[in-house]
């Protein structure tokens, strides 16, 4: 056994050469553990990481280490589950600096660089009605790096349209420092003239390989399934030319032969039209009995799930009535899909669907549904399974998710000996699901890596696995990658001359073996029960995190200092430090979570979002805050609350007078004080700051028919222009007649986010105390409604009243109010244009989102709403503090919306109004105010 132990020396010299050979190099011990974990059960800690920008940068990057005799890895997105993406030498971060997509041929094709997202590229090829043919369930994080380095697949896509069956061009960099783009003409005679050996051995093994007829039936029938063992030897078969051949060996390859610097794929039709539905039976065997009809009968996707899934499955909140009442006890079911391209396809195949589903031996009749929302649900469960079982795990193992193929009509036998084998070795709450359709199979079990009796176990659990599914003719590996984990098994499942002509394929490509050594290839026996990670407890909110990976892309401070996955694995090796005595990595580490881990968390929740199991990090980072609080700024903050009519007036004066000076006096007089204070507790004062607003005010009208909770921001901050959203809000409603009232002590309520995100439960408690006082007399014990002006506000009102038991009181933001009360009794407005919106973390944790787009569609002929949109991280007064957190948040939305020439600019939450004004130069209003506009004149 060999568990990853201390961090590695730093090589002064190598750090120097890396300096030289790229933007950026990281060495803290905080940078490089943060980047050793992935989703992978192997832990291999980086000497430095380094941020590449282009493709010279990453062969110089590669030059650098190979004159040092270390060796290099590539990560993006680090969902990848085998081991392929970390390495204890020099780790290639692309996720900063290669995300940039281009759609070609209104949306055929798309050229995309390794730091993107599959979600992100759909994103983009979505408005043309197409897709990338690849459909990884981990679509939300997994990249087009991890895509073409693992061939990624995925639930419909198969084998017909896998990267490898819809790869166009590529542009690799060779571990030499050659540079080819295979897409330009001239590619062919490029290999030749720059890399003759290459060249010369590609055909060489080409010849070889074709030569022999049991390499030729071997590939074959192993191709014929999905299979990402070892590299893509398929490739002298299906292809003739040196550069077609090295173009799709690098597929599949997991960054041992070269850097895929850029890619284009051909894409695939969107097909609109689906229906859905969720087969139950009552065994295992019933279900894969029914999978050859299921096939014939068109259905494009058919996904397995076992007894043990299913039981996780009704855990799920998303979980419909019909699983949750499901008496689980050996059954299984298989969630089916139609999809065509037109309703009439679609209505023709789900009477044929219909018929089959008369003819299966299922628990209850089956239905498809046609409905998004309900359709929606059951993948969620589909798509999260894996980490919602892996969240679950007992604590202190680690969750392992094997895949393995094998020809359909052996799934059953092969189930029901994989489900004897977790029997006989004691893998207890094991779960098997997947592709039913291509005999493509998960399995993941529960094991604890720091028991040397326990790893006995796992190595002849794999050893009898391993047999189990070569003596059914399937493969090791389906989709997942060879990795670290499956490596030391390549020859067993091709054979010694097949093995043989990968191990030339790498020598051939990477002499130096400096590319990912050990992955894919070893000739360790045992190199996959080494650099094996530990999962120790360290914090109830976070401990369920299996580090997939899911919440980075929606982080907004993951190009500044670290993402939830970060945040959350750092914690745990602040724990492995202390438990081996390690007090000066403990200091260091404590030291950098400061700034990186707590001062710039947004504390947003989109993490939770994106997290298959609800993790929201900034539980944890609100804590460590809330320790990290002194005596003297509770009290003050306590007494903030107690007189916060006074307060925010008073913060609002002083935006005025600072605003009524020159900038350079109150920027200066902001620096000094956070010199001496702190950069965490004072805010920098920028010239884009407005002036301060208003107090708000107090009034009841006659039958009201809902409680106006107007923001304390609004005080704190002048609007653009003379009104502000307050003003619009009422007059709005006064032209749709409909009555409002606010709480009698109004100016001294606040939703309590700012005590609550910093930390503070002492204040926290006087203002929600106030706040559920004053709304139950406001709304008369719950019976009116309480509409509030901003997002974060709303939902901080939603937070405040579920801690206080008080859900009785409804609380509605105002753009959605206006959505569903007010805009049916408006008369038309005289529409601007174009507005670019920017919808909010909270708007989206509300599911408010809808309403501001019918509302901005009430106010403008053209609404924009930038792909690359997402949490600004203002954050109250986050991006006062940290005005470098919202500047790098917003660095990829503010490009797009200064691209889109909008004629305005709206959000739905002051603060990230002020954080977009800042970012673009664009003036952001609320969107009540853009469609009072519209209607002053009418």
């Amino acid at each position: 056994m060999e568990i990853q132990m201390p961090l590695p020396i730093l090589d002064r010299e190598l750090v120097s050469a890396l300096e030289g050979a790229c933007s950026r190099v990281r060495t803290r011990a905080t940078d490089r553990l943060a980047s050793a974990h992935d989703a992978s059960h192997y832990l291999l800690v980086p000497l430095a990481v380094t941020d590449v920008e282009d493709a010279e940068e990453v062969a110089a990057v590669v030059a650098a280490a190979r004159a040092r005799g270390v060796c290099v890895a590539f990560r993006s997105g680090g969902t990848s589950l085998s081991g392929q993406a970390g390495t204890g030498g020099v780790l290639v971060d692309t996720r900063r600096n290669f995300r940039r997509i281009d759609v070609l041929d209104k949306g055929r094709r798309v050229r995309a660089q390794p730091g993107a997202t599959v979600r992100a590229v759909n994103a983009r090829l979505s408005r043309h009605g197409r897709k990338l043919g690849p459909d990884p369930a981990s679509e939300i994080a997994c990249t087009i790096g991890g895509v073409v380095a693992n061939n990624s697949s995925g639930m419909s896509c198969g084998t017909h349209a896998n990267a490898y069956a819809t790869l166009e061009s590529a542009i690799l960099v060779l571990p030499s420092g050659t540079v080819i783009d295979t897409g330009a003409p001239d590619a062919a005679e490029l290999l030749e003239t720059r890399e003759p050996a290459i060249h010369a051995g590609l055909e060489r093994l080409r010849d070889r390989v074709r030569r022999d007829p049991d390499s030729v039936a071997k590939l074959r029938r192993l191709h014929a399934i999905k299979n990402t063992m070892g590299y893509g030897l398929n490739s002298f078969l299906d292809f003739t030319r040196p550069i077609d051949i090295l173009e799709h060996l690098v597929v599949g390859s997991e960054g041992t032969l070269a850097f895929v610097a850029e890619v284009t794929f051909r894409t695939v039709p969107v097909k609109a039209h689906l229906a859905t539905v969720l087969l139950t039976f009552t065994s295992l065997a019933d279900a894969t009995a029914a999978l050859p009809s299921l096939v014939a009968a068109g259905f494009a996707t058919i996904e397995l799930m076992d007894a043990a899934s299913l039981l996780v499955a009704q855990q799920d909140p998303e979980a419909t009535a019909e699983l949750t009442t499901l008496a689980v006890d050996g059954h299984a079911a298989l969630l089916v899909e139609l999809q065509e391209d037109s309703a009439e396809a679609l209505e023709d195949a789900a009477e044929r669907a219909a018929m089959v589903f008369a003819r299966l031996p299922l628990v209850a009749p089956a239905a498809l549904t046609r409905d998004p929302a309900t359709r929606d649900r059951l993948w969620h469960i589909r798509k999260g399974l894996f980490t919602a079982v892996a969240g679950a795990r007992p604590p202190g193992t680690t969750a392992l998710l094997e895949d393995i193929a094998v020809p359909v009509q052996r799934l059953n036998e092969t189930c029901t000996r994989l489900i004897a084998l977790f029997d006989r070795y004691g893998y207890e709450g094991s779960v098997i699901f997947g592709h039913a359709k291509d005999g493509n199979i998960h399995f993941l079990i529960n094991e604890r890596f720091d028991d040397p009796e326990k790893l006995t176990r796992y190595e002849s659990f794999t050893e009898d696995m391993v047999d189990l599914v070569i003596t059914q003719g399937g493969t090791l590996k389906a989709e997942h990658g060879t990795g670290r984990i499956m490596a030391p098994y390549v020859a067993r499942q091709y054979g010694a001359e097949l093995h043989e002509v990968m191990w030339e394929i790498k020598r051939l490509l990477d002499p130096g073996m400096v590319l990912n050594p050990g992955v894919l290839l070893t000739d360790d026996p045992h190199s996959h029960t080494k650099n094996l990670k530990t999962a120790p407890a360290v914090e109830s909110e976070v401990d369920r995190c299996v580090e997939c990976g899911y919440c980075e892309p929606v982080c907004p401070s993951r190009d500044l200092t670290l993402t939830p996955r970060e945040r959350i694995v750092l914690r745990r090796e602040l724990q492995r430090a202390r438990d081996r005595g390690d007090d000066e990595l403990a200091r260091a580490l404590e030291k950098e979570y400061g700034y990186d881990a707590i001062e710039t968390c947004a504390v947003d929740g989109m993490c939770q979002s994106a997290c298959p199991v609800l993790i929201n990090t900034g539980d944890l980072v609100r804590r460590l805050r809330a320790e990290n609080q002194n005596t003297v700024t509770r009290a003050g903050w306590k007494a903030a609350a107690h007189r916060w009519d006074l307060v925010s007036t008073v913060g609002g004066k002083a935006l005025s007078v600072a605003d009524a000076v020159p900038t350079v006096v109150a920027h200066v007089a902001s620096k000094v004080a956070r010199s001496v204070l702190g950069a965490d507790a004072v805010p920098l004062y920028t010239a884009d700051l407005p002036p301060g607003g208003s107090r708000r005010k107090v009034f009841a009208e006659a039958d009201a028919v809902a409680v106006y909770f107007s923001s304390c921001t609004t005080t704190m901050f002048g609007p653009v222009g003379k009104d502000g959203v307050a003003e619009s809000f009422l007059r709005l409603c006064e032209r749709a007649r409909i009555a409002l009232r606010t709480p009698d002590d109004l100016p001294s309520l606040c939703c309590g986010t700012p005590w609550k995100s910093k930390g503070l439960t002492q204040g926290y408690a006087v203002m929600k105390d106030r706040v559920v006082n004053s709304l139950l007399l406001a709304t008369a014990g719950g019976r009116l409604p309480v509409v509030c002006d901003a997002s974060s506000c709303t939902e901080g009102l939603h937070v405040l009243l579920d801690a206080a038991g008080q859900l009785g009181i409804r609380v509605i933001d105002a753009v959605a109010f206006v959505d569903e009360f007010v805009l049916p009794r408006l008369p038309a407005g005289d529409r601007i244009a174009s507005v670019t919106l920017h919808p909010t973390c909270s708007s989206t944790h509300l599911g408010v989102n809808p309403s501001l787009s019918r509302v901005a569609a009430a106010a403008a002929e053209s609404v924009v709403v930038p792909e690359d949109w997402g949490c600004c991280a203002f954050a109250g007064d986050r991006g006062m503090l940290h005005p470098e957190l919202t500047a790098t948040a917003t660095a990829r939305e503010a490009a797009q919306v200064v691209a889109a020439g909008s004629v305005a600019h709206a959000s739905l939450n002051r603060t990230c109004e002020l954080g977009m004004t800042r970012a673009t130069g664009h003036d952001y209003r609320h969107i009540l105010q853009v469609l009072d506009d519209t209607l002053r004149t009418t």
